[in-house]
């Protein structure tokens, strides 16, 4: 399933959403300016490595800014074109009702704390891979988990696919939601039996982790429903 629009409108612009695209498109032009392996390096250097969590404890050449910066920076880092889009158009899809709920400010932290929480549950089922993880997916998630929490019955305009047929559905955002989730949540547990010292591939919990956070968070985060009153 991928969601092309929801039908739940918003009374604020949408302008950190549209902030966060902007600013993951532009940081992946850079990766592809910097060319290999000016990219390779930049990966290892600001991805989310968890090994260098686990390590930094007992490890006196891996610096705190090593091991905790780079869950922020490995959210604006992306491994292709397919990556970036994709991660950037479930936000677009989602994350403006969120941020209409908690308001621009409130929305950024909760973002990028999403973000980091998806980051330490990659690293909890991954303690010692030192293959760096990327992309926005972990904070992205988290948006997702608010919207299922939030607005469960809004209508989501999904593209739908069985086999070779596609077709249009509009369909309750928990239907979408929870069948993605579901996605995540089979995969993840199969990578668990399939991993050996933890390898590459889909940060499945990184995923699952930030789904959860946002769910949480957002619950902490959220305003209160505005009403204007009427005029007696």
């Amino acid at each position: 399933m991928i969601p092309l629009h929801d039908i739940n409108p918003t009374s604020r612009r949408p302008v950190v959403t549209l902030a966060l695209v902007i600013v993951n498109a532009l940081a992946f032009v850079f990766e592809l300016l910097l060319g290999e392996p000016g990219r390779t390096q930049l990966v290892y250097a600001l991805g989310m490595v968890p090994g260098r969590v686990t390590l930094f404890p007992v490890s006196p050449e891996i610096s705190a800014v090593d091991a905790f910066l780079p869950l922020l920076t490995s959210m604006f880092l992306h491994g292709g074109w397919l990556h970036v889009t994709g991660n950037m158009w479930f936000l677009w899809v989602f994350g403006d009702n969120i941020e209409d709920r908690l308001g621009h400010g409130r929305f950024v932290v909760f973002y990028l704390l999403c973000g980091v929480l998806a980051g330490l549950a990659h690293t909890a089922v991954n303690l010692r891979s030192m293959i760096p993880a990327i992309g926005a997916s972990g904070a992205v998630s988290g948006v997702m988990g608010a919207y299922l929490l939030l607005y469960p019955g809004s209508r989501v305009v999904t593209l739908v696919t069985l086999g070779l047929w596609w077709f249009k559905a509009s369909l309750p955002a928990y239907v979408m939601i929870l069948y993605w989730f579901v996605v995540q949540l089979l995969s993840g547990t199969v990578s668990l039996g399939l991993r050996e010292g933890g390898g590459g591939g889909v940060a499945w919990w990184a995923h699952i982790g930030g789904f959860i956070a946002g769910a949480v968070l957002v619950l902490i985060f959220k305003q209160p429903v505005r009403r204007t009153a009427l005029n007696q």
